[in-house]
């Protein structure tokens, strides 16, 4: 099994990079928030986990320990393949989904695209306990840290290019991903314009607020190319506004 990977990027597309190891690009399929954490040229550390089939031998990429391992254990529910637990991990974060399975909320896992409430119900049924409580794996093993921004480093790509890629790669027309992201910008003004607070910051499972959603968008329209970490609070977001249409 490969475990992790630790090179060069030297492509990114919207479905995934390349990881240049010992002079062998490998393909890297990610989330749109672990792509967001990867820039061409720069040095970056993902977690992997390797799907054989008899046809393929896909490389999956997680900016973490934790998301690698939940995506593994996803896998293990009935009708969920890798490319749906890609797109759960896509929506939710892993304690996000730790939460909507414990707390048995359908109506939260089926905003995943793929997933109806018959299906939905299967993975509460299947997973309910091995997920483990939110937090557990706290932030130990997290990989591929941005850096942070400095004079040398070049400018993150605009974010509104990022979240679009993001919500076509998951399967939403572009007409729909761009009206959410108008949605997600006019938010994130208002939220800039009141001082930060969000007004679609968004809710998880059990009723919190989705860590930094709203704050960072509004940091990033108010203070220019916003951090990864913003960018997939922003795809979050986006993806909201979407299951709520």
């Amino acid at each position: 099994m490969i475990s992790h990977l630790d090179g060069t990027v030297s492509a990114i597309a919207p479905e995934g990079a390349v990881i240049e190891v010992g002079g062998v690009g490998l393909l890297v399929q990610c989330t749109p928030g672990t792509l967001a954490t990867l820039r061409r040229g720069e040095r970056a550390r993902v977690a992997t986990s390797l799907v054989v089939r008899e046809d393929a031998l896909t490389l999956f990429g997680f900016a973490a320990d934790d998301e690698r391992d939940v995506f593994e254990l996803l896998q293990t529910a009935s009708g969920v393949g890798p490319r749906l637990a890609l797109a759960m991990l896509a929506v939710f974060t892993p304690d996000e989904l730790r939460r909507a399975v414990a707390a048995e909320d359908i109506t939260a896992l089926t905003r995943v695209p793929g997933i109806g409430r018959k299906g939905a119900q299967r993975i509460v049924l299947e997973l309910a306990g091995r997920l483990g409580p939110p937090g557990a794996a706290g932030r130990q093993g997290e990989l591929g840290q941005p850096a942070a921004a400095g004079p040398g480093r070049p400018a993150a790509a605009p974010w509104r290019d990022q979240v679009r890629a993001g919500l076509l790669n998951l399967g939403w027309q572009a007409r729909e991903a761009d009206q959410a992201i108008a949605a997600v910008e006019a938010d994130a003004l208002a939220a800039a314009a009141d001082g930060g607070n969000g007004a679609d910051s968004g809710n998880v499972p059990d009723g919190g607020n989705v860590p930094d959603g709203g704050n960072a968008a509004g940091r990033a329209i108010a203070n220019g190319p916003p951090a990864e970490a913003e960018v997939a609070a922003m795809l979050r977001a986006a993806l909201r506004k979407l299951s709520r249409a």
